[in-house]
């Protein structure tokens, strides 16, 4: 059995000024362990560096992919055929659907780092998500892609 290729990939990795803050994190840390002496600011700097570089890279790791006729984003698995026409959301309307037009039962795959996103209507009437909201840095592909999958 051989595995379809991805028609549509995507990373959302946190921006570099994050990764800045991370190792200021771990500087931070050693700083407090100062007064105890030069063993404890090592282990200082290198876990707090550690543990705020392992945060960082775990939220900052989130995937989109269009595979095998379903949009995966994140954790969800979400088959093409129950997706409705996908809808590209600018910064501006990108924002409102992340705060006061967001609706509590949709899956939001979203991240504040990146300003354009993707909205699909979720069509299936055994499902109680009215939409997903995908954050996507090239959101024209990705709709390119579920529209090329549903067209299979």
């Amino acid at each position: 059995m051989q595995l379809s290729t991805a028609q549509y990939d995507e990373r959302l990795t946190a921006p570099r000024s994050w990764w800045g803050i991370a190792a200021l994190i771990g500087l931070a840390c050693a700083l407090m362990l100062l007064p105890l002496g030069t063993l404890p600011l090592l282990a200082g700097l290198v876990g707090g560096t550690a543990l705020a570089v392992l945060a960082v890279s775990s939220y900052g790791s989130a995937r989109v992919r269009v595979v095998n006729g379903a949009l995966a984003a994140g954790d969800a698995r979400i088959p093409v055929a129950a997706l409705g026409e996908p809808e590209i959301l600018d910064a501006d309307e990108a924002l409102a659907w992340r705060t006061h037009k967001a609706d509590t039962r949709a899956f939001m795959l979203m991240r504040s780092y990146v300003r354009t996103a993707v909205r699909v209507e979720v069509t299936d009437p055994a499902d109680p998500t009215p939409y997903v909201y995908v954050s996507t840095r090239t959101p024209q592909a990705l709709v390119s892609a579920l529209n090329a999958a549903r067209a299979v």
